[in-house]
């Protein structure tokens, strides 16, 4: 592994130095030898236009019922603390601490009626369509990411194809950023918070501070390189070996990463996060959702984050003050971003959870893991937005009308990224796997 290191300046909300942040070589792809990736790349040899997908995970099961399905008719006890405002779409209503979203709701798709959750507290589902059980079965069923890695390569050579930015938590399945399944290690995501256990280089003496300067960084640059040189026979490095240093210490994608770049009004507009992670979860980490739209400008093709904690089974309201209006400005903000630089064709944005909470209020003041209904945010991508997908019942239990499953919300992002969901790819022994079981889209966003 190559580590950039300077002294401290002001972190990224997950508590990371800016100066500390880019590591590059093995570690910094979550375990994976990124000239496996090249390799690969180079036998597949498809190139095709820059779809890309931001999936923002929020581990624990977000309370669909407090957040974009309130029942302000029924009892207190299922009804919450919490009172529903008027969105700028008419008869649409939503959270009161979600006022920046309601503004948007014209940019937006809400699934009031997502079912087939297991009860899992992973993110597996959510970046597969399969509950971790049926992946397993399966033989590992691949992220998104990983499917779109495969299938359509890098954009540019010097940003990888599928990033994760969920940083390190206490319960690790909420922490997957993405697993390439049986499609293989050279489709894992780039995890720059993550660390990795593969072989790597470790050249000394490189840091930041010797590397402010054009020459500066040519001289470490070309040292790297140099030691590559020497250690080719020894360690049986090649030309894949070379050509990932190349990637991993260009220029832009240490840019794409690095969001002190960014104007500071824009910035502040995004807000910054906690510092220290919420109990087992993570922090709520207002720049990666920055740094997300700057990858995927970049050219990385999927990005996927984990925002905070929400499996609230005491003291639910008073979380949810605190860690709604975080959301509700980092996404918000990620929307109108997408929008003004004119990406809001091209990049799909999703926000969901595991799974939804209990109807009826426990004697904590917190709601309880419910399977049977969970609800989705969609945005951007050429979606048809300004709607409600479905509804529930009046305690929020079930749907009423219009179930929607994790596979159909998955076939509308492959729709929305140029995939076909019928197509395939090849299992470790190179057996066609359809990608999804269920291949119609959501006719509501897709027509």
């Amino acid at each position: 592994m190559l580590t950039l290191r300077g002294r401290a300046s002001r972190p990224f909300c997950d508590g990371v130095s800016r100066r500390d942040f880019l590591k590059i070589g093995g570690l910094a792809l979550g375990g994976l030898a990124l000239p496996q990736l090249l390799a690969a790349e180079a036998r597949a040899g498809v190139r095709r236009s820059h779809k890309s997908i931001i999936m923002v995970f929020l581990p624990g099961g977000a309370p669909h019922q407090d957040m974009v399905d309130l029942k302000p008719d029924a009892p207190a006890e299922i009804r919450g603390e919490f009172r529903p405002i008027d969105t700028s779409v008419p008869g649409v209503r939503i959270c009161e601490h979600l006022p920046r979203l309601a503004r948007n709701m014209d940019k937006l798709a809400i699934i009031r009626s997502l079912v087939g959750a297991r009860g899992e507290h992973a993110a597996v589902q959510c970046l597969t369509g399969y509950p971790e059980q049926i992946s397993r079965v399966q033989g590992g069923r691949p992220a998104l990411g990983s499917i779109l890695s495969y299938l359509h390569g890098p954009v540019d050579p010097a940003v990888p194809p599928f990033v994760g930015l969920s940083p390190s938590m206490g319960h690790r399945p909420w922490a997957d950023n993405g697993h390439p399944g049986y499609l293989g290690l050279a489709h894992a995501p780039f995890t720059p918070h993550g660390a990795g256990d593969t072989q790597s280089l470790r050249p000394e003496g490189l840091t930041l501070d010797r590397l402010q300067g054009r020459k500066g960084l040519r001289q470490q640059l070309d040292e790297v390189r140099r030691e590559l040189d020497r250690s080719a026979s020894r360690d049986g490095h090649d030309a894949y070996t070379r050509q990932a240093f190349d990637i991993l210490s260009s220029s832009k994608l240490a840019k794409a990463l690095d969001v002190s770049q960014e104007d500071p009004r824009l910035r502040e507009k995004y807000g910054i996060g906690d510092l220290k992670p919420v109990d087992d979860g993570g922090p709520c980490c207002m720049d990666h959702f920055l740094m997300a739209r700057r990858l995927v400008e970049a050219g990385a093709r999927c990005v996927t984050l984990g925002f905070g904690r929400w499996d609230y089974h005491n003291n639910n309201f008073g979380q949810c003050r605190e860690r709604l209006p975080k959301l509700d400005m980092a996404l918000s903000a990620l929307i109108e971003d997408l929008h003004d630089r004119g990406l809001a064709k091209d990049v799909t944005v999703i926000c969901w959870g595991e799974f939804g909470r209990t109807p009826t209020i426990n004697k904590d003041g917190g709601r309880d893991h419910w399977p049977q209904v969970n609800s989705a945010i969609l945005a951007c991508g050429g979606l048809r937005t300004g709607q409600v997908i479905g509804s529930t019942t009046k305690g929020a239990e079930v749907p009423k009308d219009r179930p929607v499953t994790f596979q159909e919300v998955f076939a509308t992002l492959y729709q929305t990224l140029g995939i076909d969901p019928g197509g395939f790819v090849p299992d470790r022994n190179d057996r066609p796997m359809r990608l999804l079981d269920e291949l119609t889209p959501i006719r509501e966003l897709v027509g």
